[in-house]
């Protein structure tokens, strides 16, 4: 399970990126539009640069909701490896079933 910290620390990103979405993808479209001035374009990369890091998309992480595990995230449910298998396990994920031989 996940630090409480991280995890939190990873919804802030999250809620970072979706607050300022618009305003960095207008601020890329001037930075490669071809038709502003160099001066237009190198304004518009300067603020690009002096908005948060953690505004990126990037560096937010896909974690599963019920534990925060980072890895084997499924992106289907939302869900871990191991939290998948008690779903699926369960039924609770339409079409899917465990296979036993």
């Amino acid at each position: 399970m996940a630090k409480i910290a991280v995890r939190n620390r990873n919804e802030r990103r999250v809620n970072l990126v979706n607050r300022l979405r618009a305003k960095r993808n207008k601020l890329r479209e001037d930075v490669s539009n071809i038709h502003l001035s160099d001066k237009e374009r190198w304004e518009a990369m300067q603020k690009l640069q002096k908005l948060p890091r953690d505004s990126s998309p990037a560096r937010r992480r896909n974690r599963c909701k019920l534990c925060g595990r980072p890895r084997a995230y499924n992106r289907l449910t939302g869900l871990c490896r191991l939290h998948m298998r008690t779903a699926t396990i369960n039924g609770m994920v339409p079409g899917m079933r465990k296979a036993s031989w």
